[in-house]
């Protein structure tokens, strides 16, 4: 299994380090078939979250999440993290980035709904 994947919104690719787990194994199996994008949109303050438009295997546990983590929610959604939040998710990897004001212009954080594409 890669100990990463890629994360795209507007054209600019950055890493994802992925923890190993039943849901990031299920879904490294589905982008070795093909690319994964879906619409995100603020929720909270804190988070993008869109839906996956499949499901994978969560093992939810309480979490407190920092900026950069890219989580699973309730089995069939991707939640974005540009600041922290304590929830019930199941962690799938941080995106890596330079700085917070970085990663808030990559996510276009408080600006609307976004288009994020995952590949290997």
């Amino acid at each position: 299994m890669p100990d990463q994947i890629h994360i795209t919104v507007s054209g600019t690719t950055l890493p994802v380090s992925i923890v190993d787990n039943a849901a990031t194994r299920a879904l490294v199996e589905a982008l070795r078939k093909s690319s994964i994008t879906f619409t995100a949109s603020d929720y909270g303050g804190f988070e993008k979250v869109g839906s996956l438009g499949r499901s994978l295997p969560a093992a939810n546990s309480q979490i407190t999440t920092q900026a950069g983590d890219v989580i699973l929610y309730n089995g069939s959604s991707i939640v974005l993290f540009y600041d922290s939040n304590t929830w019930s998710y199941t962690r799938l990897g941080k995106i890596k980035y330079a700085s917070l004001e970085d990663l808030k212009s990559f996510l276009k954080a408080g600006a609307g709904d976004i288009s994020v594409k995952l590949s290997l």
